[in-house]
Formats: C-alpha cells, structure tokens, sequence
C-alpha cells in the first residue's frame, strides 16, 4: 500500500480517499497539517492510485478496513485520527467499530453510509457493468467518460476539476485493463460489509463534515449520521461538493486541526 508522509512529530492524522481518487486528494491539505506539528499519513487504498492490485484481491469495505489496520502496524502507529471520505469514510467507520483502539477519533467527509451504500455513483457502475463489458470489448469505451462525470459531479464548481487534474485521477486506470480494474472496484463495494456496523456503539469523537452539494446521496445523510454516532458534531460547507479537499482545502485542514486541538495554526482562505 502506497502512502504519502506530511510533517515529523506530533499526533498521526490518516487520510483516507474515496472511490475514483487517491493520496493525491490530500496534497493541499497534508503540508497545512504538517506546518501546524501535526503528522498526516495519505494512504492509498489497496487497488487504487499507486497501490498493489492483485487481480485475485479483496477490495471491499470490510477487506480495506483490515488492509489499513496492517497499514497501521506496518507504519509503527499505535492509533490515529482517521479522516475518511466518501468509500473512505465507510472503511473509517468499519474500522472504528471492529478495532477502536485504532482510531483517536473519526472526521467524516460526505462519508457513505445506510441506504447510501453503495452510492449512484458505483451503483450506476455496478448496474451497468454488463453493458461497458461489452463496450470494452468493441474497443469503443475507455475509462475516461466515466471517470469525468464522477470527478465532474463531485465538485460544485467544474473550475476545480480541470482538464490536467482528471488526468491525474485517471491515470490508473488507462486502457482496458485499467477499466475493468475501475468496473471490479466497483463491484466491491456491498453494503453487506456495514451490516454488522453499529454506528450507535462507536465511542470515538467525530466530526461529520458536509458538503451539500454531493448528488451522489441523500441530502440528509450528513444530519443522520450526526443523529446515530454518539456525540459527533455536524458541519455543513454549503457550496462545496463531495470531494471537499479539492474546493475547500484550507477551511478543512482548519477544521481538522481545530478538532485534535490545534486551532489557529493553519493557512486561511
């Protein structure tokens, strides 16, 4: 598992990505986490960015939550906050119900959850992986026009997904292997793996941040997850899309920093 290391010293900060992105979202937001004494650890998933993906691989909820426990180990780190979005957000959650001592506490960006997962977004994938199989086969379709919509929807404003930034998020998944590598992550993810989550039983402070302009959804996930985890705080980033690091970096790394008890040391917007 690839990952990328923002700072020496102080308490460790994991970021954890969501699908169709990498450690890469995190770029802006680590270095302001790093110049405030704070260590912030991106972290590919298993399968995704620069990352392993064995063809035979396990790339669910449940298998990337025990992938980033040994992650964990891997990088000598007792426990950590844990900031996850969207995927990543689930994965965060799998892993503070089944290996608390993990996790300091949870910061959940437009993070999947209930009925939400899968969201539109892969269980329009899921659904019509059958069709792009026989695309693929033709030689007609890449992963390219699927890929834009997704990183298109999932900011508010197109002017943060530009050209030269898709391409960057592309980039693994190039050519038809690179495809039906994107389809089969796709079809992990099931919401089978969170049924044995108890949101209501995780004991760890969490801060729920939300951008409100996630089409992929429900608009009310943020307030229900607020309402199930015990004692988390909501906040909500009107204006912004899914993948808040990409429009909002400095007002999230502010927030985060605010949340483990370093306010104030961050750049401002």
């Amino acid at each position: 598992m690839h990952v990328e290391r923002y700072g020496h010293g102080g308490a460790p900060i994991l970021f954890v990505h969501g699908f169709g992105t990498c450690s890469f979202l995190w770029r802006e937001v680590g270095p302001a986490l790093a110049m405030a004494n704070r260590t912030a650890f991106a972290i590919d998933l298993f399968g995704y960015g620069e990352s392993d993906r064995p063809f035979d691989a396990q790339y669910g909820i449940a298998a990337q939550s025990d992938y980033l426990d040994r992650a964990l180990t891997a990088l000598r780190l007792t426990k950590a906050t844990v900031v996850g979005i969207d995927l990543g957000g689930a994965v965060a959650m799998h892993l503070a119900f089944n290996r608390p001592e993990r996790v300091e506490r949870l910061v959940l960006i437009n993070a999947i959850a209930f009925d939400d997962v899968p969201a539109d977004d892969i269980k329009s994938m899921q659904r019509n992986t059958a069709r792009f199989a026989l695309k693929i086969s033709r030689g007609v379709l890449g992963a390219a026009p699927l890929m834009r919509e997704l990183l298109d929807r999932s900011v508010a404003d197109k002017a943060n997904m530009p050209d030269p930034l898709l391409a960057r998020y592309l980039a693994p998944y190039v050519g038809q292997e690179g495809l039906n590598h994107l389809l089969a992550l796709a079809r992990a993810v099931d919401d089978e793996d969170m049924a044995e989550v108890d949101l209501g039983q995780i004991d760890r402070p969490s801060l729920i941040v939300w951008g409100d302009q996630d089409p992929f959804v429900s608009p009310k996930l943020g307030d229900r997850l607020a309402d199930t985890i015990p004692g988390s705080r909501l906040v909500r980033l009107p204006g912004t899309g899914r993948l808040v690091p990409e429009e909002a970096p400095d007002t999230l790394a502010n927030m985060i920093l605010e949340f483990v008890g370093a306010a104030g040391m961050a750049r401002t917007e």
